[in-house]
């Protein structure tokens, strides 16, 4: 990849998560190449659902500091049981959570544990993506915004990222929804950059079974 490809300028060096792990010989090699965010899906109707493939124990035992659990619609006390056995670090909520919902949630987590809410783009003025944002903000540490789909992400489509541009962002962001080797350069293109990059479908050869060698491309474009 030629070097006008980069994502960006003024050495932007985002951090790198990788969602829907599910192979514990890929997750090793990830930690040792030093990836930010390891990301699981505890969603039973996701391709990635890692209990499939991994218990919590197993979950537990990897070493990392910044294990990701993904909770669609979950209940409050599913989520707190599964973050304590699979010894997570953040929560991300891709549903429909309510302030109501994420406000009880806080009370009753570990104040250790983080959490990250997802904002689903889809044909939502800016306005009403403006509201969505604010509501959330007393209860929360990070933002995710991702391409709205029916699947609650993983369709590896991107939203116009221009609209990030129209919008007040209050809190560090994870980016999500269709990065690629092939469009990561356009990500100059937001004023505000990511905290994070989110990755998932683009970086795999199956669901849950990644391509370590576009991830490792990845790495060099972003952190070098």
């Amino acid at each position: 990849m030629s070097e006008n490809q980069k994502p960006s300028t003024n050495n932007y060096q985002p951090k790198l998560k990788v969602c829907g792990l599910t192979q514990l010989n890929q997750i090793r090699e990830l930690v040792a190449l030093k990836i930010d965010f390891l990301g699981f899906i505890f969603y039973e109707k996701s391709p990635r659902y890692v209990l499939d493939h991994l218990n919590l124990d197993e979950i537990s035992k990897i070493s990392h500091h910044r294990k990701v659990g993904v909770f669609v619609n979950e209940s409050i006390n599913k989520i707190i049981e599964i973050t304590e056995q699979a010894g997570l670090n953040f929560i991300q909520l891709h549903g429909d959570e309510t302030d109501g919902f994420i406000i009880d949630l806080r009370q009753k987590l570990d104040p250790t544990i983080k959490i990250i809410k997802v904002i689903r783009i889809g044909n939502q003025s800016t306005n009403e993506l403006q509201k969505t944002i604010i509501q959330n903000l007393s209860t929360i540490n990070y933002l995710l915004f991702d391409t709205d789909s029916k699947a609650f992400g993983g369709t590896g489509k991107t939203f116009d990222w221009n609209i990030l541009n129209e919008i007040e962002i209050p809190l560090p962001y994870f980016l999500s929804g269709g990065i690629s080797l092939e469009n990561i350069h356009q990500l100059s293109i937001i004023n505000r950059q990511a905290f994070s990059l989110d990755v998932n479908s683009k970086f795999e050869l199956n669901p849950g079974i990644k391509d370590l060698e576009k991830i490792k491309e990845l790495i060099n474009l972003v952190k070098i």
